[in-house]
């Protein structure tokens, strides 16, 4: 008998019809320049560019969000001197037997 394959977990979008969206922006920021905003519905942190507010959303749960959170502290989303992300570090196989 073998093991079943891990289903991927499946996440509901929030309602978002009285979302309130926070971004970073000042007061003489572009509506039309791409930003970041960020809305907290229900029990799920929901992440858009503000410059298309119809566009997609993405979803995370608190403990993505904090794994997210923490990793930008700790530099891990980081440029290079040359401006392009650091490769990431090899894989760890799935697979016991290899």
């Amino acid at each position: 008998m073998t093991e079943a394959e891990p289903q991927p977990e499946i996440k509901i979008q929030p309602d978002l019809t009285n979302a309130v969206w926070q971004s970073a922006e000042g007061d003489d920021a572009d509506p039309d320049q791409s930003r970041v905003e960020i809305a907290f519905v229900e029990d799920k942190i929901c992440m858009r560019n503000g410059a298309e507010p119809d566009g997609p959303v993405l979803t995370f749960t608190q403990a993505e969000w904090d794994a997210f959170v923490l990793g930008a502290k700790d530099g891990e989303f980081d440029l290079d001197e040359d401006g392009n992300l650091p490769p990431l570090p090899p894989q760890k196989s799935a697979d016991p037997a290899s």
